[in-house]
């Protein structure tokens, strides 16, 4: 009896290790970005925020981000909402989605109220991680693993790299299997909403961006 559970012990953790051993982030694809700065398989830049709309600062240890830098009044942009929609109900807490616009917060709170948005929205009127990114066009979406690492960048509808839920299932296993638990990515807040005060989010790198030219 001792020998049967020791050898299902064994081929659980054989399979186990299959798994994570063949677990992987996705290729880097060469497409048009639709920015300047290309940081797949670098560092993230600090996501930073002026003041948080529908919320306060998430926990993002051990989680993977999406960052999705958006406007109001950009249509693809307002098409994209449903589907983060879909990603935050299907991923739960293994992902954080963030939308980032630098429009003010008197036509962003509107919006949001009036919309149906299951994710947090923040603005940065200053651009300063967009202007890192050097982004020429929205949407454009960042994820980040807690390693700080970019594993995907780029517009969300793009032909030969569409961003599909086995994609971000692909990232947030991948970075499971490599027990990625640490909360280096860092966000640094303004002014935090009335409800949370004013901090930032946990993380290792606290310094702001160096800020980049349009």
């Amino acid at each position: 009896m001792k020998w049967s559970h020791l050898a299902v012990a064994v081929l659980a953790a054989v399979s186990l290790n299959v798994q994570n051993a063949s677990a992987e982030y996705p290729p880097k694809v060469k497409k048009e970005l639709v920015a300047g700065n290309d940081l797949r398989g670098k560092e993230a830049p600090v996501l930073e925020v002026e003041q948080w709309i529908n919320g306060t600062t998430p926990d993002i240890k051990g989680k993977v981000v999406l960052v999705d830098f958006w406007a109001t009044w950009c249509g693809p942009c307002r098409q994209l909402i449903p589907e983060l929609n879909g990603f935050k109900e299907k991923f739960g807490d293994d992902l954080v989605i963030i939308g980032l616009s630098d429009e003010p917060v008197e036509k962003l709170k509107p919006f949001v109220e009036s919309n149906k948005v299951d994710y947090i929205i923040g603005t940065d009127p200053k651009k300063q991680t967009k202007k890192v990114l050097k982004v020429q066009g929205i949407p454009h979406v960042m994820i980040v693993t807690p390693d700080n690492v970019v594993r995907w960048q780029g517009f969300p509808g793009e032909e030969n790299d569409p961003l599909t839920e086995d994609k971000i299932a692909a990232i947030i296993e991948t970075s499971k299997a490599e027990n990625a638990d640490a909360a280096k990515f860092a966000i640094h807040v303004v002014n935090e909403t009335p409800e949370g005060g004013t901090k930032e989010a946990s993380g290792e790198s606290k310094d702001k961006s160096e800020e980049a030219s349009d």
